[in-house]
């Protein structure tokens, strides 16, 4: 078991799961607080890396695409302080960290775990049901219908149709934008037989969002909503199979080169030199990696 605990949280490894845990320091985001305690199962995971600061590090977990509903809904949109998948490490804790990152680094290695999309979620997003307020309404998910209300600050022909909702079988995509600089954010649902490009503001199926402290938490509602959507992987294959002449996507080109792979054997040769692989350990590792070559 590898284990690493900071004010920014905790992160626990068992060898077949990590636990992430936010901290409660005043500096954690509303976020991570409200999104709580996620167990990422080793086969979730592209990788894992350290990057060392004068003053801090951090340490990051790459998921593998279409395997975590809230990356998928937020697109790759979440800054920095509200990323579950990230942490800040002190300075005197490096060397723990980098323990660490051996240690989920092998486990990849050792259960050949690949790196390529996913065809499943393998975490199961945001529990329901939930309310976020945030922007120009309140958006409410209990697992089958979302609902959509306004308050003083939203636009008058929007907030005139009053309450809106949406049953999740009329759902056909989820859009989370945060608020960048003078451009406003929003959360907008993708209705079935009903696209749009009103902008947020004037759209009654989005919430519009003004770079404010809950923003973020919008995030959430998101995510509830894209874990009981059909998986990207799977709408893409019916589309495929009802539209025979549409190419297959293309083969996504191993990310692990040769010369990468050269590199790991060489760490691994360290690990077992300075006694922190066993003998059985580094020949199951080693040859995990010249499988790969």
């Amino acid at each position: 078991m590898a284990e690493i605990i900071q004010k920014d949280g905790s992160w626990i490894f068992d060898g077949d799961a990590l636990r992430l845990t936010p901290g409660r320091d005043k500096n954690v985001s509303l976020l991570r607080r409200e999104l709580g305690e996620l167990v990422v199962p080793l086969g979730a995971l592209a990788g894992v890396s350290f990057e060392q600061g004068k003053k801090s590090g951090r340490l990051r977990l790459r998921l593998r695409d279409g395997a975590d509903p809230l990356l998928h809904a937020t697109g790759g949109r979440l800054t920095e302080p509200h990323d579950p998948y990230q942490l800040i490490v002190e300075s005197d804790r490096y060397g723990v960290a980098e323990y660490f990152t051996d240690e989920v680094r092998n486990a990849l290695l050792l259960d050949q775990v690949p790196t390529d999309p996913v065809t499943e979620y393998l975490l199961p997003g945001p529990s329901v049901p939930l309310s976020v307020s945030a922007g120009d309404g309140t958006a409410s998910f209990d697992g089958e219908r979302i609902r959509l209300e306004w308050n003083w600050k939203t636009e008058d022909a929007k907030a005139a149709a009053g309450p809106r909702t949406l049953a999740l079988g009329d759902i056909t995509g989820v859009e989370w934008h945060p608020a960048a600089g003078l451009e406003n954010g929003h959360l907008r649902f993708v209705v079935r037989n009903a696209p749009t490009k009103t902008p947020p503001k004037y759209d009654p199926n989005a919430v519009e969002l003004w770079g404010f402290k809950k923003d973020p938490l919008m995030a959430l509602v998101a995510a509830a909503v894209q874990a009981r959507l059909p998986h990207p992987a799977q709408a893409a294959a019916e589309v495929r199979e009802a539209r025979p002449e549409l190419p297959s996507p293309p083969v996504a080109p191993a990310e692990d080169d040769h010369d990468a792979l050269l590199r790991r054997l060489r760490e691994l040769g360290e690990l077992h030199r300075t006694g922190v692989l066993t003998d059985d350990e580094f020949t199951a590792a080693k040859q995990a990696v010249l499988k790969r070559m």
